[in-house]
């Protein structure tokens, strides 16, 4: 029989694309009250994997990546996406998105984006949203499984989550002592 256990809190990160920094800095303060401040930002970052926004958001779209300053328990994926949904609705324009807002929580094993689409590989987590198992962490580095998004299997992205889970394993620490 297995026991129940709590796991260690997880890193929030998240990714934002859009071709306009800054209507995301207008919404900085709704999103730092939302999920807490903001404690390393990386970008912007070259986004060519897709044309998948183009239409909606306009070209020229790039990505930064905010790690938070506070860990989170790993049940809160869910809430947290509704969250980021809400903000991004907060500035739609004409029926159209001005910025993509997708949390994901780092552990030690694995990165884990949240997303409202369902497929086979993903974990209802409740309130709509599903976990997408992104990445895992494999002989010491986080590796892409066949069904990872191809931006999150670049290698940019994929060193800049090393970098970023270094500093989750010394929040860890901290917390043990």
């Amino acid at each position: 029989m297995s026991v129940p256990k709590i796991p260690e809190p997880a890193r929030l990160v998240l990714s934002i694309l859009t071709p306009d920094k800054g209507i995301v800095d207008m919404a900085a303060p709704a999103i730092e009250q939302a999920l807490g401040p903001v404690e390393e930002e990386i970008g912007p970052m070259n986004f060519e994997f897709t044309s998948y926004y183009d239409k909606e958001m306009g070209l020229g779209i790039r990505r930064w990546i905010w790690a938070f300053a506070d860990l989170v328990d790993r049940a809160d994926l869910a809430g947290i996406k509704s969250l980021t949904n809400e903000i991004e609705q907060s500035y739609t324009v004409e029926g159209k998105r001005r910025f993509n807002l997708d949390p994901g929580l780092m552990s030690l094993g694995n990165f884990v984006l949240a997303t409202g689409k369902d497929n086979a590989h993903r974990i209802y987590l409740g309130q709509g949203i599903f976990g997408d198992l992104t990445l895992i962490f494999q002989g010491g580095s986080y590796r892409p499984l066949e069904w990872t998004y191809p931006d999150y299997a670049d290698s940019e992205l994929v060193r800049v989550l090393n970098e970023l889970r270094q500093t989750y394993k010394c929040k860890l620490a901290q917390l043990e002592k």
